[in-house]
């Protein structure tokens, strides 16, 4: 296989978030044979090359910008093949994906919201990407891991959201978090389709010009600050049941590779560091901690499956890795009722030591698995 490389220089305010979160930021000179560079500024997404070869292809990621942005490669139907996130002024970071013969865009998006300002990409033959047998096991257990979450959380929805419906407050309170837990183990391919995720988990100050507001959160703020489900709120709960189920069926449509994979881990560290250890995710019932330990059993999964390909091409790295995650599991446990539970303290009464502590957890775990793709693809 022949790997080419990206140099994505992006724009620059959100990584600052991150790196404020979890004390650390990716580095990548963007310099290396065959090296293709993508400028994100504030008003241009410049790419020095419109045509790349098919296989294993390392994204090196600069923000130059003056605000907080996101990088994607996405298909022509929007679905996503790689991202990063949370990019932020200054800040540099490693993607390896893993891509086909086709057409593509790259998108910038400054400011992490809107349709992004775009170049098309077009990805040629190349050498064919060999996977292992180990790769494909390790994809096809995965694929029925998320099947699986998909499955299991499709009847936890429907008792949340019928409670919601009968306008049950207090039965609804206690459905919440946990009809959630599916979607945050395997968030990243849930938000791969690119329509899915806005419906069912964005937080009001994420929405787009007019944008409706529905899904989880919209109902969580009307359970916990509003105390009330009115007319609109009740019609919102079988919506959201709706596009679960939608969610459902296209699991087993997802494009997934032992990148994706490795790239989907270090996304849900980045989802604990941006929303759950700050408290933004669950602003009103505070059950992050309960988001917080899906997020991490879903990477925990993503990497077990990966780990004898690592081990083999990186020793240190899966040893470094086991250690971390060892670490920030046993201190999650110090804030649930019994280790087999998912029973949490809120997390408005986690003090600012503690918050801190998690989030060098999080950050000691975050930088050795942004290398885990690399590790896989040796």
């Amino acid at each position: 296989m022949r790997a080419v490389r990206f140099s994505v220089v992006t724009a620059a305010a959100a990584a600052a978030a991150l790196t404020a979160v979890t004390g650390c930021a990716e580095k990548s000179d963007g310099k290396g044979d065959g090296a293709v560079q993508v400028v994100a500024k504030d008003d241009a997404c410049e790419v020095s090359k419109k045509e790349l070869p098919a296989g294993h292809i390392e994204l090196a990621v600069e923000n130059k910008g003056s605000k907080v942005t996101e990088v994607y490669i996405l298909f022509p139907d929007d679905r996503i093949v790689a991202e990063r996130e949370n990019i932020g002024p200054g800040t540099k970071a490693n993607i390896t994906a893993e891509i086909k013969a086709g057409s593509y865009e790259i998108a910038c998006k400054p400011g992490m919201k809107g349709h992004g300002i775009r170049q098309k990409l077009k990805v040629t033959g190349g050498t064919a990407v060999k996977r292992s047998p180990e790769m494909d096991k390790a994809v096809a257990e995965y694929r029925t891991y998320v099947q699986a979450q998909a499955d299991e959380t499709l009847p936890k929805a429907k008792k949340f959201t019928d409670a919601v419906a009968a306008g049950d407050i207090e039965t609804a309170k206690k459905l919440y978090a946990d009809s959630r837990l599916g979607w945050e183990r395997t968030e990243p391919v849930a938000e791969s389709f690119g329509d899915i995720d806005p419906k069912v988990d964005i937080r009001e100050d994420g929405l787009e010009d007019g944008q409706k507001w529905t899904g989880w959160h919209r109902l969580e703020k009307a359970l916990w600050q509003d105390k009330k489900l009115g007319a609109e709120e009740k019609a919102l709960a079988p919506l959201l049941y709706k596009d679960l189920l939608d969610w459902q069926k296209r699991v087993g449509t997802a494009e997934i590779t032992p990148t994706s994979m490795a790239n989907g881990a270090k996304e849900l560290l980045d989802e604990v560091a941006t929303g759950k250890v700050t408290g933004e995710e669950e602003r009103y019932s505070h059950t992050d901690l309960v988001d917080f330990k899906g997020n991490v059993e879903g990477a925990q999964k993503s990497y077990e499956l990966l780990k004898p390909i690592a081990a083999k091409n990186d020793a240190a790295l899966t040893t470094d890795l086991d250690k971390r995650f060892a670490e920030l599991n046993t201190l999650l446990d110090k804030y649930r009722a019994d280790k087999g539970s998912y029973d949490f303290t809120s997390y408005d009464k986690v003090g600012k030591a503690d918050r801190k502590e998690l989030s060098d957890a999080v950050n000691a775990l975050a930088e050795p698995l942004s290398r885990l793709a690399a590790a896989v693809t040796k």
